[in-house]
């Protein structure tokens, strides 16, 4: 669906609105993400309902995790602008004196905010706000998988911001091709890494930074040391919030073999305790985005946990009950260790709870999957929804050479309270962020840098970070005329200004 806002139009618009000096002031700045915050906080129940029409997301959610934390940064960057803005003094060499340097930011340009549909308005205007304090004018294109929080956010934008420098694109691929071929002076995308190849080979024409927030299988470890109870329900917590379309959230949970089977025990508990003994009805569980990332997620159970969406013929379920008996099978032999002989038997695992689906109403159950093999397809791609497979290690070495023979994710996790594993994983694991005893923290905070590593992305953002990433660093150098020192160095060289050369070497 394309908008009022095309995407021919919108660049041309944004770049008259930058030469035009407007966005420069630090008073526009400041007007700009005191409106971004209105627009968050006067239209709540719109976004709350938005939301839940795209991703069936609770009320509960969408405020705390998206609506909050938008205000949250828009205030944040706002207080510190003067600061972040300002000239920063650096010392001058010697040789140069008397002389003054110093950094001062200055704003990219044009900046492009290519948001994904799982936080539809977090992932959106987290950016913006970031961009808007850097002093840009700012195009935005949401996502089309997220249709109602989209329209909701191209009506509201104009409405509360600069129209002649901020403006909404709506639309899918199409739009979004228009706009990376237009010369943006900073691309921020937010999504997988397929799209975020494309979006990087496109800025490549133009010479156009880029900052991609991709994601990847995001691991937490457990061992003994771990306070069980504590550990199953923040990884539940952490998993199951927006059923598990998080790219920050727990992937796959490695396990040391004295705590794996309660560990998965437990989560199960929690995820009654948070959801109820029917999570399907219950008010503060959310669903999958569509048809089509159902079925993705539903291939990647164990074989014969949920029918097929087609009527089978009689060949076709016999075949099916022999591929699960022999799933069965592989089940029970795969809950050995990771580098057990007895993994070489590809399973999806044992399911400990859940394994129910809903196609029509896009629901499934908090699934916990006990046994893992390391070969099997939930292990193969990031999930992204509501199952979570549980591998055992032996230990804590284990898990990090199982880590890093993977590519690098954008969060990392582990439940320990042995002082040396936490040590281990700080220093020979390499991820976006490292949280110990707490997933998802670093995404709550506008004092953390948030971004990726490797294929799980490049760049920052989330307070000075985000300031940064929308900002120009430049050098500037001053020398007064008089004296003039340089004629100190200036050729010919003699014998003299050899020395003083020297001299100033030394001094230096």
């Amino acid at each position: 669906m394309a908008s009022s806002t095309t995407s021919n139009t919108a660049f041309t618009r944004l770049t008259a609105a930058y030469a035009s000096g407007r966005t420069r002031p630090l008073s526009w700045r400041r007007a700009q993400l005191d409106a971004l915050r209105r627009l968050v906080m006067d239209n709540r129940e719109d976004f709350v309902a938005a939301v839940a029409a795209d991703l069936g997301k609770p009320a509960g959610e969408t405020v705390l995790m998206e609506l909050n934390l938008v205000a949250d940064e828009a205030r944040f960057v706002r207080n510190r602008l003067s600061v972040w803005a300002a000239r920063h003094p650096k010392p001058m060499p010697w040789a140069l004196q008397p002389a003054a340097g110093w950094t001062i930011a200055e704003p990219k340009g044009v900046v492009l905010v290519i948001s994904p549909w799982n936080y539809p308005v977090l992932l959106a205007l987290a950016p913006v706000a970031d961009a808007l304090a850097a002093g840009n004018a700012v195009c935005l294109k949401p996502s089309e998988l997220a249709p109602n929080t989209t329209r909701l956010l191209s009506e509201l934008v104009p409405q509360y911001l600069d129209r002649e420098a901020v403006c909404v694109v709506e639309g899918g691929p199409k739009e979004t091709g228009d706009l990376l071929k237009a010369p943006f002076d900073h691309i921020f995308y937010t999504g997988g890494e397929r799209v975020g190849k494309i979006v990087m080979k496109a800025a490549a024409e133009h010479l156009t930074p880029v900052t991609l927030e991709l994601g990847g299988k995001s691991p937490c470890f457990v061992d003994g040391t771990a306070v069980l109870n504590v550990a199953a329900r923040r990884i539940a917590w952490g998993k199951f919030t927006n059923a598990g379309q998080t790219c920050v959230a727990p992937d796959y949970v490695l396990a040391t073999p004295d705590v794996a089977e309660r560990l998965a025990k437990r989560m199960a508990v929690a995820v009654t305790e948070f959801f109820g003994e029917h999570p399907q009805t219950s008010v503060d569980y959310g669903r999958i985005v569509n048809d089509r990332h159902m079925e993705r997620l539903i291939g990647l159970l164990p074989a014969g946990t949920v029918p097929s969406a087609e009527p089978s013929s009689p060949l076709i379920k016999a075949a099916s009950a022999v591929g699960a008996a022999v799933e069965m099978v592989g089940r029970r032999i795969g809950a050995g260790a990771v580098g057990d002989d007895a993994t070489t038997a590809v399973s999806a695992g044992r399911v400990v709870c859940g394994g129910t689906v809903d196609r029509e109403a896009r629901y499934i159950a908090p699934t916990v999957l006990y046994g893992t093999s390391p070969d099997a397809p939930v292990m193969q791609e990031e999930i992204f929804g509501p199952i979570l497979p549980i591998l055992v290690v032996k230990d804590a070495d284990e898990a990090i050479a199982f880590i890093n023979g993977r590519p690098k994710p954008l969060a990392a996790y582990m439940f320990s309270r042995d002082r040396g594993t936490r040590l281990a994983f700080e220093r020979r694991t390499s991820s976006g962020a490292l949280g110990f005893d707490l997933p998802l923290g670093h995404l709550l905070s506008s004092r953390l840098p948030f971004g990726g590593v490797g294929a799980s992305g490049m760049g920052a953002y989330h307070g000075k970070a985000g300031f940064d990433t929308f900002s120009h660093l430049k050098t500037v150098v001053a020398k007064p005329s008089f004296p003039d020192t340089l004629g100190l160095v200036y050729p010919p060289f003699d014998e003299a200004k050899r020395q003083l050369i020297e001299l100033i070497a030394k001094l230096s």
